[in-house]
């Protein structure tokens, strides 16, 4: 689960919602990923793991909030997303191996016995899954890796922050960067986005559905969150 917090309530955004959007993101990126379907289809699916998951609210008692991805519980999180992982790659392995990494690479300085078991199983999976791939698969997979971050942390940064606000922070360090250019967010209104400089082929809209949720645990309904993305 993606949490917006606002005084009174939490928006709550399903994370494979999310995966969806960064995944369109990825679709009308100019210069196209090679192989496409495959990195579309990892790029748009690599929180497979929480579409069931979030169908439910869990509550952290200790900070009185729904768990959000980032303190998930342990137990529950690692499985879900091991699952996650495999279903991708029964569809694409070449997109199984990029979720793979995707995850992976959260973990990379972690200590935690189970985290650093998660992450060493996962980079078994990557080198089991290398073996098999074509030769240009290989040589563009670490750029295709990084516009699955890049596509990932755009739309996490429409879910985190309210449309419009332009000093609200990016989810990564760093910022937006990808091939050694910055991409910067603009808001032109309070619906419509566009990153300078433009990475598109075409402008689209997007469509985000979320739970609103109150502090005092009531359902306040939902909605969806609509923007368009222009050039």
């Amino acid at each position: 689960m993606i949490i917006r917090e606002r005084p009174d309530s939490f928006l709550l955004f399903g994370q494979h919602e999310h995966a969806l959007v960064a995944g369109e993101f990825a679709r009308r990126w100019r210069e196209r990923p090679n192989p496409f379907e495959s990195t579309v289809y990892a790029v748009a699916n690599h929180d497979l793991a929480w579409r069931e998951a979030d169908r439910g609210v869990l509550w952290n008692e200790e900070k009185d909030r729904p768990y959000s991805f980032v303190d998930y519980p342990l137990d529950l999180k690692l499985p879900a997303q091991r699952r996650g992982i495999d279903l991708v790659e029964e569809h694409d392995p070449y997109a199984g191996c990029l979720c793979s990494m995707h995850y992976a690479r959260f973990l990379l300085d972690s200590v935690r016995p189970e985290e650093v078991e998660f992450r060493e199983d996962e980079v078994g999976r990557q080198d089991r899954l290398e073996e098999r791939m074509a030769e240009n698969e290989l040589e563009n997979l670490e750029r295709n890796f990084r516009l699955l971050r890049l596509c990932d942390g755009l739309s996490l940064y429409l879910c985190l922050n309210e449309p419009g606000d332009g000093d609200g922070p990016p989810p990564y360090p760093g910022g937006f960067e990808f091939e050694g250019t910055r991409f910067v967010p603009v808001w032109e209104d309070g619906q419509t986005l566009r990153l300078d400089p433009n990475p598109f082929s075409e402008a689209f809209g997007i469509e985000i559905p979320y739970r609103i949720i109150g502090t005092d645990r009531r359902q306040l309904g939902s909605d969806i969150l609509e923007l368009r993305v222009t050039c």
